[in-house]
């Protein structure tokens, strides 16, 4: 048994260091439900895997952290309640979950949402929205926050170019020598 626990230890370390793709495999494995054309960049996930689940075309950033159970009710009133407290995190497609992010038990994110990094998230958020803060709530539709990007200062046309190129862009327009 103790064995058991430092393979999957070593295996746990060594998933959080690989990419996406390794990270999404590892997680399916676990029980979530994830969908096609993923990028996941945290495994992060408390011991009820198969309470989280996500649509197609999802990106979790790095320190995105899923809560499926309030650890305080069974420590707090566990006499009196006998029991803990667990629910399901569900994520639409075509959803972006920001740097550090924390989604809490009873939480659903529709389709087509951003939530911005950071943010504590619980509860039930419509399609179509920007979500941000502590506690996370709606503050924009997606369509205005499509506009916001495209008058944005720091637009660069940069999704096919490589590295170097990007660099070179980014250096020339921000008057970078």
């Amino acid at each position: 048994m103790k064995l058991k626990k430092i393979v999957d230890s070593l295996e746990r370390f060594v998933v959080s260091k690989s990419g996406s793709e390794r990270k999404i495999k590892y997680l399916r494995r676990q029980g979530v439900k994830i969908g096609e054309r993923c990028f996941v960049q945290s495994i992060f996930i408390s011991n009820e895997h198969f309470l989280v689940e996500m649509g197609n075309h999802v990106a979790i950033a790095n320190g995105v952290r899923f809560i499926t159970h309030d650890g305080s009710a069974s420590w707090l009133f566990r006499e009196e309640l006998d029991a803990g407290i667990f629910g399901k995190i569900s994520i639409g497609n075509d959803v972006f979950i920001g740097m550090s992010s924390i989604l809490l038990p009873n939480t659903t994110i529709g389709n087509n949402c951003i939530v911005g990094a950071g943010s504590v998230v619980r509860g039930k958020f419509p399609d179509n929205s920007v979500i941000m803060g502590n506690p996370a709530k709606v503050v924009l539709k997606m369509s205005a926050q499509k506009l916001l990007y495209k008058v944005s200062p720091g637009l660069c046309k940069t999704l096919d170019l490589n590295l170097p190129d990007t660099i070179a862009l980014l250096k020339e327009k921000f008057s970078i020598e």
